[in-house]
């Protein structure tokens, strides 16, 4: 566990001496998403390829450990359980979200929906599973039953999905730019914060329970006060749409990143920018380690057309520099 550093000088320090980012090859086609278990002992990735690929964290380097496969089309997003260390789910464009075991290495569940899926999100209390599709259409999943419990058609362009820790407030970036929140289980329209002039991309609500960010089609990431509903800053370092985001796991630094050759890493407190990653291409998922200061991501393969080497390939940043 790293230790909770007061300001940001220690923080930038910390990373002059942690700077080295390890590259595993995970599939033979692009990576979708990227996620770490909730103890961080394993990392999965998600791929065009239709597969979910399964690594384990030692000391300084992860150590391949199976591949799930059973997907007939692309896994667009996964998310793990947020308490149990062995499950983790995924939504593909085949019409089915899946859970799987990495204790029996195999397929779980299977629930078939009404349209290909793009992204997912597992309630912190472990009940639900909410999916969306390319028809704006979120799904509620049971997860003891395995049975759909409630279908939500929105009329509007929905980007990413997110939970509050008490599992009772259900979050949505919409095209207008807009976070609309609802209470759950009822999905009573609670608010709607017009929160960028642009696309609203991506949420996350930090570990703390304090704070969630968006990204957007603007380049710009907002922080919010998840109490008040007040936009606290912005990050407004990269250039292009911030296409994810991710806090450490103290609450204390934020990552983003875009078609930018650069993943930024700001100070929350401040916004200031603590560190960069460079990258050689766009970069559509960025994954904080829960107990440290790794981060995983992975990179748009166009770049690598005539590197077929690089292709599927996910990243860490974060270890000791040699």
């Amino acid at each position: 566990m790293v230790d909770f550093y007061s300001n940001i000088e220690e923080l930038q320090n910390y990373f002059k001496t942690h700077n080295k980012t390890r590259e595993y090859q995970a599939h033979s086609s692009k990576v979708h998403s990227v996620g770490w278990s909730c103890d961080g002992r394993r990392l999965a990735s998600g791929s065009f390829d239709k597969c979910v690929s399964i690594f384990t964290l030692d000391r300084d380097r992860l150590n391949k450990e199976f591949t799930f496969r059973g997907h007939g089309g692309s896994v667009d997003q996964l998310c793990w359980h947020a308490s149990n260390t062995d499950l983790l789910s995924t939504a593909s464009g085949d019409k089915s979200v899946r859970i799987w075991d990495t204790r029996t290495q195999k397929c779980a569940a299977t629930i078939l929906t009404k349209g290909e899926n793009i992204n997912i999100a597992w309630a912190p209390d472990g009940n639900t599973i909410a999916v969306g599709n390319k028809e704006d259409l979120v799904t509620f999943i049971d997860t003891r039953t395995h049975k759909i419990k409630a279908e939500e058609q929105f009329h509007f362009e929905v980007n990413e999905i997110a939970w509050n820790k008490e599992s009772n407030l259900f979050f949505l970036t919409n095209g207008q730019g807009c976070i609309h929140i609802l209470s759950y289980p009822d999905l009573e329209l609670q608010h709607v914060l017009k929160a960028h002039p642009g696309t609203c991309i991506c949420i996350e609500l930090d570990p703390t329970g304090k704070y969630f960010a968006t990204g957007s089609a603007d380049a710009l990431v907002s922080l919010w006060d998840l109490e008040e509903l007040a936009c606290l800053r912005t990050f407004s370092r990269l250039e292009w749409p911030v296409r994810t985001i991710s806090f450490s796991h103290d609450g204390q630094l934020l990552a983003s990143a875009s078609e930018d050759l650069v993943i930024d890493i700001g100070e929350v407190c401040s916004g200031n920018k603590v560190v960069d990653i460079g990258v050689e291409a766009a970069t559509f998922t960025v994954a904080w380690h829960p107990s440290q200061y790794l981060l995983a991501f992975a990179c748009d393969d166009k770049e690598a057309y005539d590197r077929k080497r690089d292709a599927g390939t996910l990243k860490v940043f974060g270890f000791p520099s040699e």
